[in-house]
């Protein structure tokens, strides 16, 4: 690799899924990004790399759609008709009260799609490659920050990125973010989530199912195809069990969860394993920085909503960021970026703890418990008000929304 110097108004730490997006938002808004990520981009794009499928809320669909990266989604987009959220035991029936989110309730789009993290990656990758006024360098790493009058940053190569503002979307661990001496609070749910794909004989139409056992939720996500992603959640000792299996008994067992609604299935190639965990950032901003995506926030997936929050702090990050410099302001100033906090703080962490509650709700076999969830679902599957309130939530409508969401340019 050879060394340079890089001069920005604007250094993002990771280029990742928070990352490439924020570097469009802000270029397309006037600033010039450098966008440091220590993987190589085809290690990040590639087959056994990343085997999670995300949920895109349609709100997210529109940031996408305006960033101009849905053009490279083409035919990777699974649309998400319906979701059904029912109780259960494993080998067991499922309870006769159940929660369903039909998207015709609240319009003609979808609640979302349901996107491979591989091919988000490619897409972003592609559309930040085309983009003027972002200079993307990777593999490399940055081991050093100064912040004051503006931001100087050492990378691995020895180089130096020059910038009025850092923002930190380097993940859940991020470096960026400790070495800044942000502090963060949470606590770890003794689960794993693994994560394969399963192929089916009967079309799924569009329909999520996202079905309590004891040992957490079992969410089954239509991919393209006759395919669907499971994200399995088990205790870390169960599910350490379930992945030294071999092929025969661990399609046995997710048989034994999945049922026959589908038809014959099948597990069909790797299996990864994620430990799930809660992690609030105390503080998102200090001067020069800011955090976003898994850097400020990271959730217990049993919703799908941590991709989706993380590129509502993207939008809210770029508008407010954005707006500074064109009112002449210095965006890397404090009073600057907690606007940014202001706006996203209160949304992040109510959804993590409703998140974590939802979690520690359904996630056991107490017969008192697992009566007062079943008649919570329902209930609110016969109000219909209350019902399309949840979808336009999970949707990302909901609130003040950054004109990115709603699909607009800032």
């Amino acid at each position: 690799m050879t060394k340079s110097d890089y001069q920005s108004d604007v250094l993002i730490v990771g280029g990742g899924l928070a990352g490439m997006p924020l570097a469009l938002a802000l270029a397309q808004g006037g600033l010039s990004v450098t966008l440091v990520d220590a993987l190589n981009p085809a290690t990040a794009t590639g087959a056994g790399f990343d085997g999670r499928v995300s949920a895109v809320a349609f709100s997210s669909c529109r940031m996408l759609g305006q960033l101009g990266v849905l053009k490279y989604l083409e035919g990777q987009m699974q649309p998400i008709n319906d979701i059904i959220v029912s109780d259960g035991r494993v080998r067991g029936p499922s309870s006769s009260l159940f929660l369903h989110f039909d998207h015709t309730e609240i319009g003609d789009e979808p609640l979302g799609h349901l996107i491979e993290n591989r091919h988000l990656r490619i897409a972003l990758q592609a559309a930040v490659t085309e983009q003027a006024g972002v200079t993307m360098v990777a593999p490399n790493a940055v081991t050093h920050i100064e912040y004051g009058a503006g931001v100087v940053a050492t990378l691995k190569d020895g180089s130096t990125v020059r910038a009025r503002l850092c923002f930190a979307a380097d993940g859940r661990n991020s470096p960026t973010r400790m070495a800044a001496g942000l502090k963060t609070i949470g606590w770890d749910y003794g689960q794993t989530g693994i994560v394969t794909t399963v192929e089916h004989a009967r079309p799924h139409d569009g329909v999520a199912q996202e079905y309590f056992l004891p040992g957490g939720p079992f969410a089954i996500l239509p991919m393209v195809g006759n395919r669907a992603s499971l994200v399995w959640t088990e205790s870390h000792e169960a599910a350490k069990t379930i992945l030294a299996m071999d092929d025969a008994d661990f399609a046995n067992e997710m048989r034994a969860r999945f049922g026959d609604y589908l038809g014959e299935c099948a597990p069909v190639g790797p299996r990864w394993s994620y430990p799930l965990s809660l992690q609030l950032a105390r503080d998102y901003v200090k001067p020069r920085l800011a955090l976003v995506g898994d850097a400020a926030h990271a959730i217990h997936p049993i919703a799908g909503q941590g991709l989706n929050l993380g590129w509502r702090d993207v939008a809210a990050a770029a508008e407010v960021v954005i707006e500074a410099a064109r009112l002449g302001q210095d965006i890397g100033a404090l009073d600057v970026l907690e606007r940014y906090q202001q706006w996203r703080r209160f949304d992040n962490v109510t959804l993590s703890l409703l998140m974590d509650g939802m979690n520690r709700l359904f996630s056991n076999d107490i017969a008192p418990l697992r009566l007062v969830r079943d008649m919570g679902l329902g209930l609110v599957n016969l109000m219909g008000p209350a019902r399309r309130l949840f979808m336009r939530h999970a949707g990302g409508s909901v609130g003040d929304l950054p004109r990115l969401l709603r699909g607009e340019a800032i």
